[in-house]
């Protein structure tokens, strides 16, 4: 079946605009699965709105948490107003995303009653067996046919004893997160020892673990690889959820790349999205780069200098960078992302195949890319049903005409309407919000 083609625009002139952006993803779906855990409701102000957190919400739902719409002052819709209930089975459509299919698993042996998953073909794919060892290990029965994958089903008695699990988690954080989210619940709480390689994406640990101190949990993190988390009440939230950083770093690019200026308002002065890094990314690679108190300005300088960048805790901002490294007068090496080859799509080999596509000079190791300036020329920038494939073939598109992205709409799975805030960003002295 053939995709949708979306010209990427290449304007004529340098980007000025201010990009304000929905809440984040990873903050957004830790909030709700912490809010149904909870001992009181909680209310979710300006949460975002996107595949990958409504599929999350529906979730929830499906094992008896409430949530629902109430009025809010975003202009990206209304709050989450979450009534936590009894966990009951059900069935988990988890999509394409990370945090549902990791996160859950946990949560369901809390139910009472079998709690199936399921999701996309691709999800299918992805590494879940850290998770499902974990859980059994601690006492829950699993069915997955010895997949170690998608589809499951979580057998849940209503109760989870907890105590001391160790854990892989090298092929993808989420697995730690995804236990931590629930070990309060669990009745002698839950000890999880990391063993494997060191960790990627770090920060988003740190996110969960700041998550559930802003509620009251317990959680002791001094020792290398270690979570204690303490049995006890998880209170309820009344939260303004951040900005995505990491959905906001291809508009920040565009200002790189066309010589430009792009504000994102909200950016927050401290935060534990791995986003953030994008701050020091482009500095690195020529741009102008303030950060104040009404928000973060990327001003291009009319440079684009490669980046030797160890990406292992941001490995989300490797498309964008590797897009910018496309477009630039040095040679880059981006490393420390052997895991994202089990993302959405395998992003190291999609964004080699594609750049390549395009005349670019890409060479895969074993962690990472080596891009090589090369002049580039128009042509369709395949996407995989990848987000982030889609926003990289954006940002190329800025500079090389005639670059045709493959299924832009696969970014409303982090950001509703991103053609439409990309369009409204390049139109003159604008402000595109989503």
């Amino acid at each position: 079946m053939s995709l949708p083609l979306w010209p990427a625009p290449t304007p004529d002139r340098p980007v000025d605009a201010t990009v304000t952006l929905p809440g984040s993803k990873s903050l957004t779906n830790r909030y709700l699965v912490i809010a149904a855990l909870a001992a009181q409701p909680s209310r979710l102000r300006a949460p975002l709105r996107s595949r990958d957190t409504l599929l999350m919400a529906g979730a929830l739902r499906a094992l008896g948490a409430g949530i629902e719409d109430v009025p809010g002052a975003s202009p990206f819709g209304e709050d989450w107003l979450v009534t936590p209930a009894p966990l009951h089975g059900g069935s988990v459509d988890c999509g394409l995303a990370g945090t549902v299919m990791r996160f859950l698993p946990p949560v369901a042996a809390l139910a009472t009653g079998d709690v199936r998953f399921d999701g996309d073909p691709r999800a299918r794919e992805r590494p879940m067996s850290a998770v499902l060892e974990a859980l059994r290990a601690l006492g829950v029965r699993v069915s997955d046919d010895g997949r170690g994958a998608l589809p499951f089903t979580v057998h849940g008695t209503g109760a989870v004893t907890g105590g001391e699990v160790a854990i892989d988690a090298t092929d993808s954080s989420q697995f730690v997160s995804g236990l931590l989210l629930a070990a309060a619940r669990f009745e002698r709480g839950l000890t999880v020892r990391h063993t494997g390689a060191p960790i990627p994406s770090r920060p988003h640990v740190s996110m969960t673990v700041e998550a559930l101190r802003d509620v009251g949990v317990v959680v002791d993190d001094l020792e290398p690889d270690t979570w204690r988390v303490e049995p006890g009440e998880i209170g309820g939230l009344d939260v303004q959820v951040e900005p995505d950083l990491s959905n906001a770093t291809p508009f920040l690019a565009a200002a790189a790349v066309t010589g430009g200026r792009v504000t994102v308002p909200g950016w927050p002065q401290w935060t534990t999205q791995a986003g953030d890094a994008i701050r020091d990314l482009l500095d690195s690679m020529g741009a102008e780069v303030t950060l104040e108190r009404d928000g973060l300005t990327v001003r291009g300088t009319g440079e684009l200098y490669g980046v030797d960048a160890d990406l292992h805790d941001a490995g989300e901002l490797t498309p964008t960078v590797a897009a910018l490294a496309a477009l630039a007068d040095t040679p880059s090496r981006l490393s420390g992302v052997a895991h994202l080859r089990g993302h959405e799509t395998d992003r190291l080999a999609a964004l080699a195949r594609e750049i390549t596509g395009l005349g670019g000079d890409v060479t895969e190791t074993a962690d990472g890319l080596v891009i090589r300036p090369a002049p580039l020329h128009a042509g369709v920038f395949h996407t995989y049903g990848d987000h982030r494939l889609a926003t990289a073939g954006a940002v190329i598109g800025l500079r090389v005409p005639g670059v045709q992205v493959e299924d832009v709409g696969t970014t409303a799975k982090t950001l509703p309407d991103f053609p439409g805030m990309w369009s409204r960003m390049l139109q003159p002295a604008r402000e595109a919000t989503g």
